[in-house]
């Protein structure tokens, strides 16, 4: 899965569009709590639709995060 060796010998620009895709994942996952959890966010829509939308985007955040851990090094 995440080797820190691999991490090591990837370029800066690689590295950085991995530290970035870990900074999505977490921005999408904090959004997707917050509309579940934070009721003053969103409040004129009605609460099951808040919640789909936080369970939608809390699902495209861990897509994200998997297909950001199965990346192939490039050789």
């Amino acid at each position: 899965m995440f080797n820190l060796e691999t991490f090591k010998q990837k370029s800066p620009q690689q590295r950085f569009l991995f530290i970035l895709g870990l900074v999505m994942f977490l921005f999408y996952m904090v959004l997707g709590s917050m509309l579940i959890f934070g009721t003053k966010l969103l409040s004129e829509f009605q609460p099951k639709y808040r919640i789909m939308l936080g369970c939608l985007l809390i699902v495209y955040g861990v897509i994200r995060f998997i297909r950001l851990m199965n990346q192939k090094p490039e050789e």
